[in-house]
């Protein structure tokens, strides 16, 4: 149950999604301008990524999504265009059921140089979105479409020399 100085939201497309702050010193997602897709997550705790290195950093939030949504959580491009930082499982699946620590696993792409993180540093977005549940019927043969069976890479896109 929110907080009775939490107030719903006023904007019918805003879903509101509670948030423990498992952290005394972390803030809760948000986002850094209007229309942005993603809400920044933050480190709860300094991280060094040596050289082609990866490791699990925690956010210190945890969330309660509606049934029908899953939260993603994609890299920030600032981090991967000037560091190499990106999310090894990009994007990383928060479920609706899912009610532990947001972690995220983030790599240093560079092989050269370390990469330090600080506490409090934006690491990560965290973007909601509607899914859908499929229910999957096993079939003999599926219908045609215009690409057919023609696989990863058959749509072409860079020409060999």
């Amino acid at each position: 149950m929110p907080d009775e100085t939490t107030l719903p939201a006023t904007d019918p497309s805003t879903l509101d999604v509670l948030v423990t702050l498992l952290d005394d010193g972390v803030a809760p997602p948000s986002y850094a301008h209007p229309g942005d897709a993603g809400a920044d997550l933050t480190t709860t705790q300094d991280v060094e990524l040596g050289p082609l290195q990866r490791a699990v950093v925690p956010t210190g939030i945890a969330i309660a999504l509606p049934e029908g949504y899953a939260a993603f959580v994609h890299p920030r491009s600032g981090l991967a265009a000037k560091h190499g930082v990106t999310v090894v499982n990009a994007p990383g699946t928060v479920d609706a059921g899912y009610r532990g620590e947001i972690k995220v696993v983030l790599a240093n792409t560079d092989p050269e140089h370390t990469v330090h993180l600080r506490r409090g540093d934006r690491i990560a977005q965290l973007v909601v979105q509607r899914v859908e549940r499929a229910r999957f019927l096993t079939a003999r043969t599926l219908p045609g479409s215009h690409r057919g069976g023609g696989g990863f890479g058959s749509s072409g896109g860079v020409t060999q020399a």
